[in-house]
């Protein structure tokens, strides 16, 4: 597969701004004016960042360089790297939001009705509103993972196909706990590098929007986690910043852009409570309220297990749980490892409601 950007390779980059003075060029800028591209594209060749494959191959050629060679090759899509042989993935998952969508289970019809918004046009937001541990981050992953994760690396009759053209949409997910994304410069650049578009020097605000207003022709989702942070802790995404990513999305896109926010509560008393009146926060027509799996998902999840559990174990796991997924995946995972290790007795039972007790605010209506 041919890739859609390259760059040079960090060992050519001296030799690739040689060529540049061997060739007689006074400047940058009139190179890249005698070759009839952006000086902010003859930039990032020099520097080696991306750079659109047509572009790359004309600029090396220009300057008489053999592009094969010094090109650091950036497939557009790798394959996933293979579970190593000797590690067994863990069936139930309690410490880490569950990124392989075969692990996830429930939430169908949340899931239903997120994808109708998503396979439209004009794509529209939502927000997804959930207790601390009720599985919103979980929800972001599998939404970005599920339409092109193969099928063999899937549940039997798992659906994937909530999506006509998969391949189209660019996700990008946002961890506002990301201190490399608390600030404005580092998250602009961060979407855009996402984009495979070219990043600004510098990369403010107005030259983000128009980088992306330009070159944004293809559905895009940026989900964004944890955006609670972002608005308690981080000066620099203030009311502009959002003004400006409403006015993306709603204006200069094409409704080829939507936002996705996970949060406690709803996207206005968010930013009411955290002092901000930015109007980004009412374009959230749509909110998932995530509260426990019903039981035929609950069912499925224990389901799951490599050892099969008893009727009476599965009733006791409903009731302990009500089927919250977080509840289930530990009292499942103290089960299987009871038996795992052979062990007959009702210890479990103990040991399992001691970890889940940390948790409890879960079970409060």
């Amino acid at each position: 597969m041919m890739a859609r950007s390259l760059r040079v390779a960090p060992e050519y980059i001296e030799k690739a701004k040689s060529a540049l003075q061997r060739n007689s060029y006074p400047s940058q800028q009139s190179f890249a004016t005698d070759i009839g591209l952006s000086l902010s594209t003859v930039k990032s060749f020099l520097t080696g960042k991306p750079v659109d494959y047509l572009n790359f191959v004309e600029i090396t050629e220009k300057l008489g360089l053999d592009w094969q060679e010094i090109a650091y090759k950036e497939l557009e899509a790798q394959p996933p790297k293979p579970h190593p042989t000797n590690s067994e993935a863990s069936p139930f998952i309690t410490g880490a939001p569950i990124t392989q969508p075969r692990y996830f289970f429930g939430r169908e019809k949340e899931l239903k009705r997120l994808f109708n918004l998503l396979k439209r046009h004009p794509l529209q937001n939502a927000a997804i509103i959930g207790k601390k541990r009720s599985g919103k981050t979980s929800l972001l992953h599998y939404l970005k993972n599920i339409t092109t994760t193969p099928v063999e690396q899937l549940r039997p009759a798992q659906k994937s196909s909530w999506l006509p053209h998969p391949e189209n949409y660019c996700w990008i997910f946002v961890d506002l706990q990301d201190a490399r994304m608390q600030s404005r410069e580092g998250l602009l650049k961060y979407i855009l590098d996402s984009l495979k578009m070219q990043v600004p020097t510098p990369c403010d605000l107005d030259r983000f929007m128009q980088v992306v207003s330009d070159n944004l022709h293809f559905p895009t989702v940026i989900l964004l986690d944890e955006i609670s942070i972002g608005l308690q802790r981080c000066p620099e995404l203030d009311d502009r910043f959002w003004e400006s990513l409403r006015s993306l999305a709603t204006n200069h896109t094409g409704g080829n852009l939507a936002f996705v926010l996970a949060t406690p509560e709803s996207p206005m008393e968010m930013a009411h409570n955290t002092g901000h009146s930015s109007p980004f926060f009412n374009i959230f027509g749509y909110t998932a309220h995530l509260g426990a799996l019903t039981e035929t998902e609950a069912r499925e999840l224990i389901a799951s297990s490599p050892i099969p559990f008893t009727d009476e174990d599965v009733e006791w796991i409903l009731t302990e749980s009500r089927c919250w997924p977080l509840l289930l995946q530990i009292l499942c995972r103290e089960r299987l490892f009871n038996l795992e290790e052979g062990e007959n007795d009702d210890n479990w039972r103990e040991e399992g409601l001691r970890q889940i007790k940390p948790f409890a605010d879960l079970l409060d209506s």
